[in-house]
């Protein structure tokens, strides 16, 4: 084709291929400024949406991360006043058991002993009662406790169902105290409960010896109780503590997975960026020089 004014096609073929090496300069700057390959929706739908459900998932685990975190509190709390509550030979029900074996003994001064007695049951409630975390108790309860607790442990999502689980507990294992006096300590059982047993007036008549009995049985079985229930929390202690850990090991494998979706390859950018700004000049020069043809076909017409 021979030389044209109006038609350099030289010029449009440089002008294009500098359109489209600025137009890729664009795209990896942008890459490289944001970190991520696929920002929006326009770079990948696919991928976009799929890390966007997937970031939308991680919100809710650190929600589930954090409920852990308070109910992991709620139980220690809770176990910590059981355990407190079984006591040891220093205090609480294994103390008590000790002084009802204790005020067997004949001609024992059983007024005394229940001056300890008495003050064990205080502390024993006491404790109860201070066993609140976030204005939640289960050891002592009233009429408008709940029948169960359920506590978050989990959140996964199938398609597009999401599934929460959680950990049900019946209150009723655990509660010392009731306001209907149905507790592990406070339920009549022959004429008193664990709370209001009182021996000052017992003698060492065979008659007060069978009551002793079946006082120190009373306590016995509390015992067992209160310590069932604080092997049963401890077991939900080491529950949330696993589901915790794992919570977190799948935010960062959630996390890990979006950025292998969306993330830009900073490395493989960087060594593009060098590139592109080299074909960027050598573009601006190419057509520079296509620009010159014009100036060719003027000297055409000069005189001699």
């Amino acid at each position: 084709m021979g030389s044209s004014l109006l038609t350099n096609s030289a010029a449009m073929t440089a002008l294009q291929t500098l359109r489209n090496v600025s137009s890729q300069l664009a795209t990896t700057q942008n890459r490289i400024s944001t970190g991520q390959r696929v920002a929006t929706a326009s770079d990948n739908a696919a991928y976009w949406s799929i890390a966007t459900s997937m970031r939308a998932d991680n919100a809710a685990l650190s929600a589930v991360s954090d409920s852990l975190g308070l109910s992991a509190a709620t139980v220690d709390t809770e176990y910590t006043a059981l355990t407190a509550v079984v006591g040891d030979k220093t205090g609480g029900l294994t103390k008590l058991q000790a002084l009802l074996v204790e005020a067997k003994t004949a001609g024992i001064d059983r007024t005394k002993i229940q001056a300890d007695i008495t003050q064990i049951q205080q502390q024993m409630k006491g404790t109860a009662n201070a066993a609140t975390f976030n204005g939640v108790n289960w050891l002592s309860t009233n009429a408008s406790t709940p029948a169960t607790f359920n506590l978050v442990s989990s959140f996964s999502r199938v398609g597009g169902t999401p599934t929460i689980g959680s950990i049900t507990l019946t209150i009723a294992n655990y509660s010392l105290y009731t306001s209907s006096t149905s507790g592990i300590l406070d339920t009549v059982s022959g004429s008193a409960s664990v709370d209001t047993i009182n021996i000052s007036a017992l003698t060492d008549s065979a008659a007060d010896q069978t009551t002793l009995d079946g006082y120190i049985s009373q306590v016995t079985t509390a015992i067992n109780s209160v310590a069932s229930a604080a092997a049963g929390l401890g077991a939900v202690k080491n529950r949330i503590s696993t589901n915790t850990e794992f919570v977190k090991t799948l935010m960062d494998s959630v996390d890990r997975g979006v950025g292998q979706l969306v993330d830009a390859d900073m490395n493989a950018e960087s060594t593009r960026l060098q590139a592109l700004q080299t074909q960027q000049q050598l573009g601006v020069q190419a057509l520079s020089i296509a620009n010159q043809n014009s100036q060719s076909i003027l000297s055409l017409f000069r005189g001699g």
